[in-house]
């Protein structure tokens, strides 16, 4: 799994747990992504995005669930232009 991989699943995985009432814990977002606790720890993007949810306010307002929806669809389209960018890249390098 790529670091924008991991980066869209975590914040995907926070996302959800906030929008069902659920705690965000690192134990909890662990369980759901399937990555180590101590990955999530280590790595300070994942980090920031785990601590970002917990010490968010439990009641959110409709217009922040989708503000982080938005932020996390930004992060999928731009993996997934960067993907597209280096098949792009790989087929003209496969047609010389």
């Amino acid at each position: 799994m790529s670091t924008h991989d991991r980066i869209n699943t975590v914040e995907r995985v926070c996302t959800d747990l906030v929008r069902h009432g659920h705690p965000v814990t690192f134990t909890a977002v662990a369980k759901a992504t399937g990555l180590s606790r101590s990955t999530l720890y280590r790595d300070t993007d994942l980090r920031a995005i785990v601590e970002h949810h917990t010490q968010a306010k439990t009641a959110e307002t409709p217009m922040t669930v989708i503000t982080d929806e938005i932020t996390t669809l930004r992060a999928a389209v731009s993996t997934l232009s960067e993907q597209v960018r280096s098949h792009d890249e790989q087929l003209r390098r496969l047609r010389d």
